[in-house]
C-alpha cells in the first residue's frame, strides 16, 4: 500500500516547484496584446530581470524557447561561420552548447576539466595567451552544470581573460543557477548570459532568455549567423512592442514571470542567494552523513564548488534507479535522474547517480522532507548508509540567520 498520496513533491533540477502566486497570476483570460496593461507589465518584467542579474548595462531578451533555443540565440548573434569559440567543459551542458555551435559552422576549441572538477582559470589564461592572433571570439562556460552539479567561478574566468589581454567575450550559461547561485553580470564582466524560466525563476518551461551586454551587442553587428527570429537587434531596440518577441508576446508566461520576479525582489536577491546556500549545504551535510556508512557521496568533493541549485549524488553499488522508484511510487517524491556526466550522448542515463534539485521556491520543510524520504527509502530497501543525515541537515538549517 503506497503512501504517495497528498501533494506529490518534485525534487528534480527543473522544472522547479512553481509558487501558487505564479500559477494564480497565469490563470486569467488573454489580454490585449497591442496596448495597455500588458505593455506596462512587460517593462516591469524586464526591469526586474535586470535587477536580479545585477546589471544596469545589459538588455534582457526573452524568447519563446527552451534553454537550447536560448543557446542558439546567443550563438547566432555573436558568431559568423568560421569563427572560433573556446568552450570550457565541466560536465554535460557546455558540451551541448558547443555541439550547437559546431552545427552552426563555428570552430570549437575546448578544455575538458572532467566530470568532477571546476574550471581552472589558469588553464583558460594559458589558452588565451597562446591565441596570439586573437582568433577566439568568445569563451563559453556554464556557471552550474546540471548533470555534474559543479559550480564554476565566473569572476575568476573573466579575470583570466583580462590577465591574458585577450578581447574574447565571456558567455555564461546560467540556466540552472540564475536566482539560485550568486551572479553579478556587470561586476564580473559577463558579456552574454543565457538562462531559462523553469528553474530559479519558478515559472513554467517555455521561455529562454539572453542578457546582452554592450560588447556583445557590438559583436552582433559583425555576426552573419543571425536569423529574423533570433536576432537581438530588434528585440533590444524595438520600434513597436511586438518586436520584443518577433510577433505575439508569450502573454501568460509573462504574467507568471512578472509574479515570480516580484517575489524574488520582495525577498531580496541576496536573501534568495543566502537561502539557497543554507538549503544546499543542508543537503550536502545529509549526503556526507549517509556516506559515513555507505557508498553515497556528492559528485563534487570540494564544498566550495558545489552548486546551490542541484546536487548530483554518486551511489556506488546502490541502485540509484531502484531508490528513485521507491521514493516516487511509495512516498510521493520524484528525484532527478542521473544524466551522463561527460558523455556526448544526451539521451542516456548515469545509472549510479541521482540528483536532488533545490532551486527556487523551497523552504526548510521541503528539503527536510526530501532528505527524510530518501533515508526512508534506503532503510526500506536495506541499502547501506550512515545515520544522522536529517539531524545533520537540521543543524545546518538551525544556523541560518534569523530575519
Amino acid at each position: 500500500m503506497s503512501l504517495a498520496h497528498g501533494r506529490h513533491f518534485l525534487s528534480i533540477p527543473g522544472p522547479s516547484v512553481m509558487p501558487d502566486r505564479v500559477l494564480n497570476a497565469m490563470h486569467q483570460a488573454a489580454p490585449n496584446i497591442y496596448e495597455g496593461d500588458l505593455i506596462t507589465l512587460t517593462g516591469e518584467v524586464y526591469d526586474n530581470l535586470a535587477r536580479i542579474a545585477r546589471t544596469s548595462t545589459a538588455v534582457p531578451v526573452i524568447y519563446m524557447a527552451n534553454g537550447h533555443g536560448a543557446w542558439e540565440a546567443s550563438l547566432t548573434n555573436v558568431f559568423s561561420r568560421g569563427d572560433t569559440a573556446l568552450v570550457l567543459f565541466t560536465g554535460r551542458f557546455a558540451r551541448g552548447w558547443a555541439e550547437q555551435a559546431e552545427r552552426l559552422g563555428v570552430t570549437v576549441k575546448s578544455i575538458d576539466f572532467g566530470p568532477r572538477s571546476p574550471v581552472d582559470p589558469a588553464l583558460v589564461e594559458d589558452a588565451l595567451r597562446a591565441d596570439t592572433g586573437h582568433e577566439i571570439r568568445a569563451v563559453m562556460m556554464v556557471q552550474t552544470d546540471t548533470a555534474t552539479s559543479v559550480l564554476n567561478d565566473v569572476k575568476a574566468v573573466r579575470e583570466a581573460i583580462d590577465a591574458a589581454g585577450h578581447p574574447a567575450l565571456l558567455m555564461v550559461d546560467c540556466i540552472a543557477s540564475f536566482a539560485c547561485d550568486s551572479f553579478e553580470m556587470d561586476a564580473w564582466g559577463v558579456d552574454v548570459m543565457v538562462t531559462g524560466s523553469q528553474k530559479g525563476l519558478m515559472t513554467p518551461p517555455g521561455l529562454g532568455l539572453n542578457f546582452v551586454g554592450p560588447k556583445a551587442l557590438e559583436a552582433r553587428a559583425k555576426a552573419d549567423l543571425a536569423t529574423p527570429y533570433w536576432d537581438w537587434q530588434p528585440r533590444c531596440n524595438p520600434q513597436v512592442y511586438y518586436q520584443k518577441f518577433c510577433g505575439t508576446a508569450p502573454t501568460h508566461h509573462l504574467f507568471g514571470l512578472h509574479e515570480a520576479t516580484t517575489m524574488i525582489l520582495e525577498e531580496g536577491i541576496e536573501n534568495v542567494w543566502a537561502r539557497h546556500v543554507t538549503l544546499s549545504t543542508a543537503v550536502h551535510a545529509a549526503v556526507e552523513a549517509w556516506g559515513r556508512g555507505g557508498p553515497l557521496e556528492c559528485n563534487i568533493a570540494d564544498p566550495a564548488h558545489r552548486s546551490r541549485a542541484v546536487t548530483s549524488i554518486r551511489t556506488g553499488a546502490i541502485d540509484a534507479n531502484a531508490l528513485r522508484r521507491y521514493c516516487e511510487d511509495q512516498l510521493g517524491l520524484t528525484l532527478g535522474i542521473g544524466l551522463p556526466l561527460g558523455s556526448p550522448v544526451m539521451g542516456g542515463r548515469e545509472e549510479g547517480v541521482f540528483r536532488i534539485g533545490h532551486m527556487g521556491h523551497l523552504s526548510a520543510p521541503m528539503i527536510l522532507g526530501t532528505l527524510g524520504s530518501i533515508e526512508t527509502a534506503m532503510t526500506a530497501l536495506d541499502m547501506p548508509h550512515g545515520p544522522g543525515a536529517v539531524a545533520a541537515a537540521a543543524a545546518v538549517i538551525a544556523g541560518h540567520p534569523r530575519s
